[in-house]
């Protein structure tokens, strides 16, 4: 494999209470299952902090460290304080600093305004506008109920996490 492999993306998104991570907590076993290798990348729109205030880790990050790195025999994580009134980041970046080599498939929850393929949850019920009307990268619709719109792309029952996961091995040429 090359260095420069390129796993697939494949985004799950939806208006915030719609079941993004519950479904990919159900989809991630589904896919190990079938032999990927799978990273995950989730977008928040909220501050968050994976570091613990009194740990070794948080009080370098807060005496200024711009890059602090824990590691053990089991997992590496890399924490990296950006300046204020920095910009999101791009997908593109994010996706840079993963080992490509090692994946088969890389999630995406969240990034709906990213032009990568998409698979769009929606919950007629919640009241809130479709994308895939306007969103051409969106490639399907789990969904529990049929959206008001209609569609011309495929359906795919929001509650039936085993059909969404054949939807993607087969979109990835895995099945």
């Amino acid at each position: 494999m090359s260095a420069e492999h390129m796993p697939p993306l494949l985004a799950f998104v939806a208006a915030s209470g719609t079941g993004k991570t519950t479904l990919l907590e159900q989809l991630i076993p589904l896919l190990r299952a079938r032999g990927l290798r799978l990273a995950v990348i989730k977008h928040t729109h909220h501050d968050f902090d994976v570091d613990q205030p009194g740990k070794d880790s948080y009080r370098m990050r807060a005496a200024g460290a711009q890059q602090v790195m824990l590691a053990s025999r089991r997992r590496w994580a890399l924490l990296t304080e950006h300046a204020d009134g920095r910009e999101e980041p791009r997908l593109a970046e994010l996706v840079q600093a993963l080992d490509r080599r090692a994946l088969d498939l890389i999630l995406v929850e969240g990034f709906k305004h990213e032009t990568v393929r998409k698979i769009e949850l929606h919950r007629p019920a919640l009241g809130k506008a479709a994308l895939f009307p306007a969103d051409p990268q969106i490639i399907a619709v789990a969904c529990d109920a049929p959206p008001a719109e209609g569609s011309a792309i495929p359906l795919l029952d929001l509650n039936n996490p085993e059909e969404v996961a054949a939807f993607v091995l087969r979109t990835i040429g895995r099945q």
